[in-house]
């Protein structure tokens, strides 16, 4: 065989498999008129940020540019300080998502003007002027739920409580994973009153878990009511930001749209 036609099919031989190395790029499917096309998620206590991984793939793969904060959990100012700079580095309107702790986080950073819509994920959602745990008042405990406080003040969820208490609805491997490699939140920042509260200016959305074990049902309920979130229920754990990542990036996308046609 000519040298010439060995050196062309070798050519054609590396291009194809190049083409099968490189990853593939999620092609733009938002509509081009959509102006809201940036998502912040921001997550919870005794988490960190890669609990989010199934709904940062089902978001990029519809074409949204998303971030995923990462909170330090050892103050609210230092978790809102975080949260800020990541809104400061999107290029447009944001929907901004917490989970659980992350909802406080997000109700107060919330306020910035790229924020165009907020999305609790059985999240909690104090008013200004209140403290995270004052939300709890007047509700039922979590008795499956169990914080274990070190002598500096920082909690865990007890070990032994973890699957039942926080992600009954995960796998027996994933639950071990995350119960030996939770990040434990400062419990004074529970104490903190907020200064801003942007759902009282930001339209809200609320997915409850309703087999969620670290709130009461009807706090829940009572929150995304308080501040006239559109809810939708799912059945499952407190970890739903794992386990339920269709659901969630599905209502982010709607509240997208939604805000999109009031942001123009």
């Amino acid at each position: 065989m000519p040298r010439k036609t060995i050196t062309t099919i070798a050519a054609i031989a590396t291009a194809a498999s190049l083409s099968v190395a490189l990853p593939a790029v999620a092609a733009d499917a938002l509509p081009q008129d959509q102006s809201v096309k940036n998502v912040v998620l921001v997550h919870g206590a005794f988490a960190d940020g890669s609990g989010w991984k199934g709904v940062y793939d089902n978001l990029t793969k519809r074409g949204y540019r998303v971030t995923i904060v990462q909170n330090p959990l050892t103050s609210l100012a230092d978790d809102v300080a975080a949260t800020r700079r990541a809104l400061e580095r999107q290029d447009g309107p944001v929907i901004l998502v917490g989970h659980s702790w992350g909802g406080t986080v997000i109700t107060e950073a919330g306020v910035d003007e790229k924020v165009k819509g907020l999305i609790y994920v059985s999240a909690l959602s104090p008013d200004a002027g209140e403290t995270t745990a004052q939300q709890y008042e007047g509700f039922a405990p979590a008795s499956e739920f169990v914080i274990e406080t070190t002598k500096d003040g920082f909690g865990y969820v007890s070990p032994a409580k973890f699957k039942s208490g926080f992600a009954h609805d995960v796998s027996d491997a994933d639950v071990a994973f995350m119960r030996d490699a939770q990040v434990p939140i400062n419990m004074a920042a529970f104490g903190t009153k907020l200064q801003n509260a942007a759902w009282r200016t930001k339209p809200s959305w609320a997915v409850i878990a309703t087999e969620d074990k670290a709130f009461d049902q009807a706090m829940l309920i009572h929150m995304a009511e308080r501040i006239n979130a559109k809810i939708t229920k799912v059945s499952a754990s407190h970890a739903l930001f794992m386990t339920q990542p269709a659901v969630i990036a599905d209502t982010i996308d709607q509240a997208a749209k939604s805000v999109s046609g009031k942001t123009k």
